[in-house]
């Protein structure tokens, strides 16, 4: 078998995303790697890990590959709940603030990291399909929450139609909004606003 046929078996049996170090028990060294990536057969996604350069591999796998532990949060999450149609042009992810960074940095996927106090990173904390891929994000809630939270990083569009869409959101649960908005300390904020717009 040669290298490049070496590279893509175990690549494809790794689901698409490998370790340098994984290439090199398969046989290859690390100038087989270095070679092979020159020639444009296979690609670095981040630092030591690679992908065949033919493979369509898509941004949610590599985020569930390479970065497990994230959480998919704020103008993301407003996205996926369709409480917004403005397209992040990154992903915006929570991480704890313990985190090293080597690991945010991926090559083939844009990032805009949260970092999270540890006590605050699991509330609300839940897991959806991304096209065909399960990763972390925040529910409803924790994502309404983080809109008052981050509020001076949105556009004040996008913020007012997030909570309108909520409000006329039947899965929407107040309960744990308003459980939320106290550890995250805007429950004042939430409350004011939510009342006038459900009273109105």
């Amino acid at each position: 078998m040669n290298k490049k046929d070496i590279a893509k078996n175990t690549i494809e049996k790794s689901g698409g995303i490998i370790k340098t170090a994984d290439l090199i028990n398969a046989g290859l060294t690390k100038s087989d790697i270095t070679n092979l990536a020159n020639d444009c057969f296979i690609e670095r996604v981040k630092h030591g890990h690679y992908r065949l350069s033919e493979a369509n591999i898509s941004e949610e796998q590599i985020l569930s590959t390479l970065l497990p532990e994230g959480i998919v949060c704020v103008q993301s999450a407003l996205f996926h709940y369709g409480y917004s149609d403005y397209t992040p042009r990154e992903w915006n992810i929570a991480v704890q603030r313990t985190i090293s960074r080597s690991k945010l940095k991926i090559d083939e996927v844009p990032l805009k990291a949260y970092y999270i106090q540890n006590e605050l990173f699991e509330i609300g904390k839940t897991t959806d399909d991304f096209n065909g891929f399960m990763l972390n994000v925040y529910d409803r809630e924790r994502t309404i929450c983080d809109c008052f939270k981050y509020k001076n990083q949105l556009d004040n569009e996008i913020f007012n139609k997030a909570i309108n869409a909520y409000i006329s959101d039947d899965k929407k649960n107040l309960a744990n909004l308003s459980k939320y908005a106290k550890q995250l300390k805007v429950y004042k904020k939430v409350t004011e606003l939510m009342e006038v717009l459900l009273n109105g």
